[in-house]
């Protein structure tokens, strides 16, 4: 009577397979994880970036005044030290408009190669009114000088910035349009 089993030959079949197929198997598990690793270092660092343009708009705005510029720093951020780059440049097609670039890397050798790049385009043109309320000159106020007392007389700023704000003639949804004739 013969005994059911495996062979040695089959076994060592078994165990050569096991051995190509285990490294290559712990490679690919090893490269995900690497990638993984990657993927968050990038992500932070995305938010990194974002935040010190978020910071730059910031202060664009309460200085009201933009300039072509290089700075540099570390940011603390998810418990690591970020060392960043920015750039503020004026764009020749555009006058009047600039071009923010923010460099991240998590080393400060790594400039050349940071992990992201942001890159952003703001109006420095401060002499318009964004809301389309109008134009004013920077440091120009009503014609006393003083700004808006609160008066609220008619075309006055609200903000008290000396911008004119539109009047618009309001009639209700189903009011009749007036005809040519009218004046």
């Amino acid at each position: 009577m013969r005994v059911r089993g495996f062979t040695l030959v089959e076994v060592m079949v078994a165990l050569a397979v096991v051995a190509i197929a285990l490294p290559a198997l712990m490679f690919a598990l090893s490269r995900q994880v690497d990638d993984t690793a990657y993927l968050r270092d990038k992500s932070l660092a995305r938010m990194v970036a974002e935040n010190k343009l978020a910071e730059k708009r910031l202060k664009v705005h309460s200085q009201r005044q933009l300039a072509k510029a290089k700075e540099s720093g570390v940011a603390q951020f998810a418990d690591r030290e970020w060392f960043w780059w920015m750039e503020t440049e004026e764009t020749p097609q555009v006058p009047g408009f600039y071009r923010i670039e923010v460099d991240v890397a998590l080393s400060e050798e790594a400039q050349e190669n940071p992990a992201y790049t942001l890159v952003s385009f703001m109006q420095g043109d401060f002499t318009r009114d964004t809301q389309g309320r109008g134009t004013t000159q920077p440091g120009q106020g009503d014609e006393s000088g003083e700004g808006d007392a609160g008066g609220g007389a008619a075309g006055d700023s609200p903000g008290g910035n000396g911008t004119p704000v539109p009047q618009v003639e309001r009639r209700a949804i189903n009011a009749p349009l007036p005809s040519p004739g009218d004046g």
